[in-house]
């Protein structure tokens, strides 16, 4: 098949309503503004970051000084979360650098990758607090300090507030990292749950559940392993190229047929390239009008895909010919 294909800002200049101001994305002949989504992303994760690491050092010392290996084990918990956040941030500031020769869709994969990464970190962290945990189950030992309780209610309530930020955050700009991240955060509520419940039950009855302590890390880090496997599933699939959601799919659809001179879309595809997704299009158009008139409409539907649609980055348009049913219109 023939057409004319219309791609980046080269060809059809994005549209000149939208300017960026202060880390704001704003549209000039309006009066609302949207958070640039790498620069709120940045700083959702930077303090995701801090939350983790204040848990972090929190955990791990009381568990220490109190003699818990389920608040130990939430603790190293959180200095895997730490790295995995860190990563994240590398991933949103990586991929909000501009599209280059050698990558003409931009960085955004690098976000999806740290997305990757993070899985493959709490797997490795599970398995490694659930080894821990088990090596004194059966030794006669004193039983931990009560104290450690109090540090288990701070950690599910700081981690509550951060798990509901980065969920909002994380789908609102479409980062897989994020979202990641959020998971991971969501499932250490159930961490420091289980661990409250452990270490609860041991210094309850510690001739009965001087163990429970034990086996309260070990879940800990099983559930750490079933984050992680979720993780690596959902990124794996965005890298694969998956296509989003159907309701997407019928927006986009529904913003190209709402231009003048558009009679079909025979082909509509998507894939993630990071926060964004770059959509691949096939427009059908009168086959008597002039190549310059069906490239003035492919650029005008590019740009209203864009503004209508705001998790799309870029539009790649074929045009192709209208069938004579198409360009006659129903039958009366």
């Amino acid at each position: 098949m023939t057409g004319v294909q219309a791609w980046g800002s080269a060809i059809i200049p994005r549209p000149s309503t939208l300017e960026l101001v202060d880390g704001m994305t704003r549209r000039t002949n309006e009066n609302w503004v949207t958070p640039d989504p790498f620069l709120l992303g940045r700083r959702v994760a930077f303090f995701g970051v801090l939350g983790s690491g204040f848990l972090a050092v929190l955990n791990i010392t009381t568990g220490l000084m109190g003699g818990s290996t389920s608040v130990l084990a939430t603790g190293l918990e959180f200095a895997g979360d730490v790295l995995a956040s860190s990563m994240v941030l590398f991933g949103i500031v990586f991929a909000a650098r501009p599209p280059d020769a050698n990558h003409p869709y931009g960085h955004g994969r690098s976000e999806i990758l740290a997305g990757l990464l993070v899985g493959f970190i709490l797997l490795a962290a599970g398995f490694g607090i659930s080894y821990y945990s088990l090596q004194e189950v059966g030794l006669e030992h004193e039983p931990p300090a009560a104290y450690g309780l109090w540090a288990l209610l701070v950690t599910i309530l700081l981690k509550s507030t951060m798990a509901v930020s980065k969920f909002h955050y994380g789908r609102r700009i479409q980062s897989a990292g994020l979202v990641a991240d959020g998971w991971n955060d969501a499932v250490d509520i159930i961490s420091a749950l289980t661990a409250l419940t452990a270490l609860g039950l041991t210094i309850l009855d510690p001739d009965r559940f001087l163990d429970a302590d034990h086996f309260g890390g070990f879940a800990v880090g099983l559930a750490v392993v079933f984050t992680g496997l979720r993780v690596v599933r959902d990124t794996s699939l965005q890298l694969m190229d998956t296509m989003p959601d159907e309701p997407l799919m019928i927006a986009i659809r529904a913003a190209a047929l709402g231009v003048p001179g558009t009679l079909g879309v025979e082909k509509c595809f998507a894939r993630k390239t990071g926060l964004r997704y770059h959509v691949d299009l096939h427009l059908e158009v009168d086959p008597d009008i002039t190549v310059d008139a069906a490239h003035r409409i492919s650029g005008m539907v590019r740009n209203r895909i864009c503004n209508e649609v705001p998790e799309v980055a870029d539009v790649l348009i074929h045009v192709e010919p209208a069938t004579t049913s198409m360009k006659a219109g129903p039958a009366a």
